[in-house]
C-alpha cells in the first residue's frame, strides 16, 4: 500500500472504512437485541441476517458468537470448537460477536466485546484493551518485527495479569492482512470462511513465503520481519478466568517515511474507542 493521507482518508480506504463501519454498526444492533436465553447459534443467525439485509452476499468469515467462558476459548483444541454453538446468554455472561463481512468487494473483519448486565471484571479487561491499541501502533510505526511486538502484546497481557487467548486461533495469529476481492453476487464457503478470501490469503502466503514475510501475524518466525504495507485486521484478546474480551478491527500500514502516515488505525469512531474516551470524561 502506498502513502495514504489520513486526514481526508485516501480513496482506496473508504471502501473499507465503510464496511468496517457496517460490521460494527451490525455487531451494535445484535448486541441491543441479546436477551437471556438466547443461543450463540441464533445469535450468529441474526448477524447474518442483518448484513444480507443490508446486501452483504460474501464473507471473510461467517458470523461467530461466543457467550460465558466460551470468550476465554476455555477448553478449546480444535477449530470446530470456534463455531457458534446451543449455549444459552445469561445475566452478567460475557459475549463476543465476530463477524467479517465482505461488501462491493471491500473486506471488514471487526470483534464487538459486551456483557448482559453489569460485570466489573469484564468492564476491567475492555479499559485494559486500550494499552493494546496504543502498543501495537506505536510499535509498527517503528518497524519492529511482528514477531516481537507479538511477544510485547503478550508481555503486557502479563503484567496485567491476564491470558493471552489470540494464541488459541489457529497459528497463534493476533492479525492477519485483508485486501479487496472480486465483487459477486454469493460466494460458497469452506468450513465458514469465504472462498475467494481464502484464495487471496493462500496467493499471499505462497508469494510472501518466497519474499520473506507472511499474511500472519503471529508468534512464530515467519512472523519475523517488519510489517508489511497494507490492511491487517488486528484482535488482542484478553482472558482471566473464563471471561475474554477483545477488540479486532482493521489497522492500515503504508511505505510512508512520516511515522503518523506510516500506520495508523483506519477509523477511531469505533464502539471500543468511543467507550474509552466516554470513561476517561467521567474520570
Amino acid at each position: 500500500m502506498t502513502t495514504a493521507v489520513r486526514g481526508d482518508i485516501a480513496p482506496e480506504l473508504r471502501g473499507f472504512r465503510e464496511v468496517q463501519r457496517l460490521a460494527y454498526a451490525c455487531a451494535e444492533a445484535v448486541a441491543a437485541q441479546l436477551r437471556s436465553g438466547v443461543t450463540e447459534r441464533e445469535a450468529a443467525r441474526m448477524q447474518r441476517v442483518w448484513l444480507r439485509e443490508r446486501g452483504v452476499r460474501d464473507w471473510f468469515h461467517l458470523p461467530f458468537a461466543w457467550f460465558g467462558d466460551r470468550t476465554a476459548f476455555a477448553g478449546f483444541r480444535v477449530p470446530l470448537q470456534f463455531f457458534p454453538t446451543d449455549r444459552k446468554l445469561e445475566p452478567g455472561m460475557p459475549f463476543i460477536l465476530d463477524l467479517a463481512p465482505i461488501h462491493r468487494g471491500f473486506t471488514a473483519d471487526v470483534g464487538y466485546s459486551g456483557c448482559l448486565g453489569l460485570n466489573p471484571l469484564h468492564d476491567r479487561l475492555l479499559a485494559d484493551l486500550e494499552a493494546h491499541r496504543e502498543l501495537i501502533l506505536r510499535e509498527v510505526r517503528e518497524r519492529r518485527p511482528l514477531r516481537e511486538i507479538y511477544e510485547d502484546v503478550e508481555g503486557l497481557m502479563a503484567a496485567q495479569g491476564y491470558a493471552n487467548r489470540h494464541r488459541a486461533y489457529p497459528f497463534g495469529v493476533i492479525a492477519h492482512k485483508v485486501d479487496r476481492v472480486p465483487e459477486r453476487r454469493w460466494s460458497p464457503q469452506v468450513f465458514g470462511f469465504g472462498t475467494q478470501s481464502l484464495k487471496g490469503l493462500v496467493s499471499d502466503a505462497v508469494h510472501g513465503h518466497r519474499d520473506g514475510w507472511s499474511p500472519l501475524w503471529s508468534p512464530y518466525r515467519f512472523s519475523d520481519h517488519p510489517p508489511r504495507p497494507g490492511l491487517w485486521a488486528v484482535e488482542p484478546h484478553l482472558g482471566f478466568r473464563g471471561t475474554g474480551a477483545k477488540f479486532e478491527e482493521i489497522l492500515v500500514v503504508t511505505d510512508s517515511r512520516d511515522p503518523e502516515q506510516s500506520a495508523f488505525w483506519l477509523d477511531d469512531d469505533l464502539p471500543h474507542v468511543r467507550r474509552w474516551a466516554e470513561e476517561r470524561v467521567a474520570a
